[in-house]
């Protein structure tokens, strides 16, 4: 019997986002994150994603499931942060990971 040995497993990630249509209302948001609110609050009032109402939550995602902009930021952090912004063809993007694995 052959043993095969896996070198790589998926990985994923769990980020929430706040959509918005300009840069400068992505820069008004952050500066809100920074005094201390509250992203899914930012994100119920300001999104104008669908997944706004749930705080922004997108669940869990693997490699090739999100447009690459929002891709490349949200695997190149770390389980806690905030990046932004991020343009894609939807608008802008602030990315909040909370969780990889």
């Amino acid at each position: 019997m052959k043993t095969v040995k896996y070198l790589w497993m998926a990985k994923k990630v769990r980020a929430s986002h706040i959509l918005v249509n300009s840069e400068k209302e992505t820069k008004d948001i952050l500066a809100k994150l920074n005094l201390g609110e509250n992203f899914e609050e930012l994100a119920k009032k300001y999104s104008t994603c669908p997944s706004g109402r749930k705080g922004g939550d997108l669940g869990w995602f693997g490699k090739g499931m999100m447009v690459k902009e929002f891709e490349d930021a949200s695997f190149s952090a770390k389980d806690g942060d905030v990046t932004g912004p991020v343009k894609t063809q939807f608008g802008y993007h602030i990315i909040k990971i909370t969780g990889n694995k």
